[in-house]
């Protein structure tokens, strides 16, 4: 889920490393309004839909936040995130800390938990939710005007402005795009281990970049899809899960998995500089 969110911002020649801080300060948040213990909404009907409107308002407002410097401040993406991700990760901490005295906020509602360890049909609802948002964002890529800007802006911002997409507000969609993308993950992996936590997502954010880069989406922007993201993440997962069942050192598994990441942003760099060559 992160990962799609993540391709819209490298196809436009950005880069989104706030995502995990994102997981972390929607999970609290949304902890906060439906959890039984003591929850802005706790016991009512509205308890879990509010939870989730709340988890994805915080997504798109740090993504927005995000848009507002690359755009109009004419900040790096990288340092706006790094920052963003440096400033929300200990706002989680200390929200959490703010309402709760324990390291986390439980006693979540059922309603909310199933969503991320129930089934329908044998099919676990998070893959659902991840193929519903796969499907959507793909189309959105390959069929739609927004996904034809994306590209343009990836490739050329310049002959893009001139050509006339509007590049800032573009930009900005990437962005939040991203952030919703992140709050709706938040909602699933805050269901499935059933507590909200500050800490939650933050050990995988090299998966998430490495995934989508070695799926073949650009790091200089123009190329990219949601299928390649797809089978990227798969590629990894395969390689993480082989390597522990051999019993490999977690060192040693992610020195393998930074190997691999490193050698698909190596061929991308010169595939990019070959091309530009003809």
């Amino acid at each position: 889920m992160v990962a799609i969110g993540q391709t819209f911002v490298l196809i436009v020649a950005g880069i989104d490393l706030s995502v995990t801080s994102i997981i972390a300060m929607a999970s609290v948040v949304g902890a906060s309004v439906m959890t039984g213990d003591g929850g802005y909404l706790a016991d009512s009907a509205l308890a879990v839909p509010g939870a989730m409107i709340a988890m994805v308002l915080v997504g798109l407002a740090i993504g927005a936040f995000n848009g507002f410097c690359v755009n109009r401040l004419g900040m790096p993406p990288f340092i706006v995130t790094l920052t963003t991700m440096m400033f929300f990760s200990g706002a989680a901490i200390w929200f959490t800390t703010f309402h709760t005295e324990t390291s986390s906020i439980a006693n979540l509602p059922h309603g909310f938990v199933v969503l991320g360890q129930g089934n329908l049909g044998g099919v676990p609802h998070a893959l659902w939710v991840v193929a519903a948002v796969g499907i959507a964002a793909h189309l959105v890529l390959a069929r739609s005007v927004l996904g034809r800007r994306l590209y343009a802006c990836g490739q050329n911002r310049r002959a893009a402005a001139v050509s006339g997409v509007p590049v800032g507000r573009v930009i900005a969609a990437a962005f939040l795009i991203s952030g919703a993308c992140a709050a709706v993950a938040s909602i699933l992996y805050t269901g499935r281990l059933q507590t909200g936590t500050p800490i939650l997502g933050q050990t995988i954010l090299l998966d998430i970049i490495g995934a989508v880069v070695i799926g073949g989406t650009s790091l200089f922007g123009g190329k990219g899809k949601v299928l390649w993201t797809v089978f990227g993440v798969l590629f990894l997962v395969l390689i993480d899960t082989s390597l522990k069942m051999l019993g490999l050192s977690l060192f040693s598994v992610f020195a393998i998995k930074g190997c691999v990441i490193l050698l698909a942003a190596v061929i991308d760099a010169v595939r990019t500089r070959y091309a530009a060559r003809f």
